[in-house]
């Protein structure tokens, strides 16, 4: 008797992580379930569910050798939440299969988190609560030597998906002047969201404060470097709140090391980070666990998005909630797991 495997290789997340009791029993619903959780799935233990299984949740490796062994396959569910460069994702379109990932479950808590993260900088509130605690305080005007308002100042957004366009709409009431580097989006996209598409030269050389919230990918592994930092306006805050890939690391700790910039990172070369990593002991970085988007909501929204597509796609019908892999970009980028204590 044939039977419908959902096949469940989560890995760096768990069901009880990403899932409520009411979540979980829907995904039951769906298919027997066959978890690994404590390691990923072994190599021949998927082999021996493929031709069975109708859905993977999880980071499964799936060359199109294994497309091939797997004919019931509706979808595969990536709940780490960024596409790797593991799939044969042409071949997936070919076949009608479904490559999704509910991402934008952390785009709110992200933008809220760099939200907070620009104010603390521009106005140095971490920075005062430190000067206090060890008795070297100033008070009044003397207290906000180096700071500035966020409020008008002018902002630049490197990388506008689910992350940029949300921390675009938190900062509406701020009434900033946006600029936009996106070379993956038309000027239109940009232009709507009431934001200036520039080059990132632009976009560095005239704000006051910079969010970086682009993917890796095979072309930009450490796009912006020591040149593009010097770019920056003395004194102007960039926030690191994606892949730390993205940027040259040692350039930007130079940099505001050298006192032309300050600057925020939620994410690290390598986490976690070494106890005696001198980017413990560096003035003017403000830093974050790789934590901004780990809320327990966020994490429970994961799984509502990831189940609520699944029953969708079983019935016949296209996913509504998760981003979908388009094989021209998802090939093309690197991103790589990331552990969850």
């Amino acid at each position: 008797m044939s039977r419908n495997i959902v096949l469940v290789d989560p890995l760096p997340r768990t069901l009880d992580l990403i899932m409520k009791p009411d979540i979980r029993r829907r995904l039951e619903n769906l298919g027997k379930l066959v978890i690994s959780e404590d390691r990923q799935m072994p190599a021949e233990q998927v082999d021996a569910l493929l031709p069975e299984t109708v859905l993977i949740f999880g980071q499964t490796d799936m060359p199109r050798e294994r497309l091939d062994r797997a004919p019931k396959l509706k979808a595969i569910i990536n709940v780490e939440s960024n596409f790797m460069p593991n799939i044969d994702y042409q071949a997936c379109v070919e076949r009608g299969i479904w490559v999704i990932t509910p991402a934008s479950a952390f785009a709110s808590p992200v933008a809220e988190a760099a939200l907070g993260m620009a104010l603390d900088l521009a106005r140095g509130i971490t920075r005062a609560d430190r000067d206090f605690r060890a008795g070297t305080e100033h008070y009044g005007l003397a207290g906000n030597d180096g700071v500035f308002r966020f409020a008008g100042a002018p902002v630049g957004i490197v990388g506008f998906g689910d992350l940029g366009r949300q921390l675009r709409d938190l900062i509406r009431p701020f009434k900033n002047t946006v600029r936009v580097f996106d070379p993956w989006l038309p000027n239109e996209i940009i232009e709507r969201l009431d934001c200036i598409p520039c080059g990132l030269d632009e976009t560095l050389s005239e704000s006051q404060v910079v969010f970086v919230f682009a993917s890796v990918t095979s072309e930009n592994e450490g796009f912006i470097g020591r040149r593009e930092f010097r770019l920056m306006k003395p004194g102007a805050a960039f926030l690191l709140m994606s892949r730390a890939a993205v940027v040259d690391f040692p350039a930007m700790l130079e940099t505001v090391k050298s006192g032309h910039i300050i600057a925020a990172t939620d994410v690290f070369p390598e986490e976690p980070v070494a106890g005696d990593d001198p980017v413990r002991g560096l003035p003017g970085l403000l830093l974050s666990a790789h934590r901004t988007g780990g809320t327990r909501d966020a994490f429970y929204e994961l799984g509502t998005m990831a189940v609520a597509d699944a029953e969708l796609i079983m019935k016949g019908l296209p996913p509504q909630l998760c981003r979908r892999a388009d094989p021209a970009t998802a090939s093309r980028l690197r991103s790589k797991p990331v552990a969850v204590s």
